[in-house]
């Protein structure tokens, strides 16, 4: 639950500040009356991204075998790039966002208010359903994964309008930055599951590398609420092999160190 509340917090957050900024500006600029495209270029993406949830959810539910383990990994990998992008991209143009958004709305027609906020809360949308089917797969509870979410979501809008009502309160850099070092956590774990989905798909079961890096049996740390908490958010496993634990840690040392590293902002 708490890695699908992360996920939709920080992804729904930014499609909320994109949609405020959008319609701050319209109203700054006297152009209230063409808000009417930017919510319904919202409302398209909210439910396309949700039909495509929905058909994505219900083809990689009845997978079994090593079609299940090749698609599992690869969901895994995929997220885990596209996860890594996202938070590298967003601390590179968070600064300049809301410049860029009004350039556009300057040149911009009725429809291309549409297809401004479509784009941005379809993308913002689709990768949160990419991160949501992760965190099912390495999570215990599908359910508690669609309830996280749910609230995560929730959150994100009553942050999004609050932020811009109350005068930007919020420090949002810090928001980000915290949020963003726990999500490369996420995604570090990930690299482990697709390694280790993809080293059962080849049948890859002999030497060091596949040995268990350690084999706990019993307590917290082997099942029960918090390990399904550190399974589903760090991709902790009792018995983590080798390979899995050298691909989390060569995946998480150069992201945070990059991550941290002072680099100039978009121009």
């Amino acid at each position: 639950m708490t890695s699908s509340f992360l996920i939709t917090l920080r992804e729904g957050l930014e499609a909320s500040l994109i949609v405020a900024i959008l319609l701050t500006y319209l109203s700054k600029t006297n152009r209230k009356q063409d808000a009417r495209y930017v919510w319904i270029g919202t409302a398209s993406a909210v439910l396309a991204c949700l039909v495509a949830g929905t058909a994505i959810y219900l083809a990689v539910s009845g997978l079994n075998g090593k079609v299940e383990m090749a698609v599992e990994g690869t969901i895994a990998l995929v997220a885990a790039a596209v996860l890594t992008q996202m938070i590298f991209w967003m601390r590179k143009n968070s600064q300049q966002l809301s410049a860029e958004l009004r350039a556009k709305v300057d040149k911009s027609a009725k429809t291309a208010l549409f297809t401004i906020a479509f784009v941005a809360v379809v993308r913002e949308g689709l990768e949160t359903v990419l991160f949501l089917l992760s965190a099912e797969t390495t999570s215990a509870s599908g359910v508690s994964v669609v309830v996280g979410g749910l609230i995560g979501l929730a959150a994100s809008v009553v942050l999004g309008v609050a932020i811009f009502a109350g005068g930007r309160k919020i420090d949002l850099k810090k928001f980000f930055n915290v949020t963003a070092v726990l999500l490369i956590l996420f995604a570090a774990g990930l690299a482990g599951k697709a390694v280790h989905e993809y080293r059962e798909l080849i049948g890859w079961e002999n030497g060091w590398l596949v040995q268990p890096a350690w084999d706990i049996k019993n307590g917290m740390w082997a099942s029960g609420t918090f390990y399904d908490f550190m399974k589903g958010f760090f991709g902790w496993h009792y018995a983590a092999e080798n390979i899995r634990v050298i691909t989390y840690f060569a995946f998480l040392v150069p992201a945070l160190y990059f991550y941290r590293k002072p680099v100039k902002s978009a121009a």
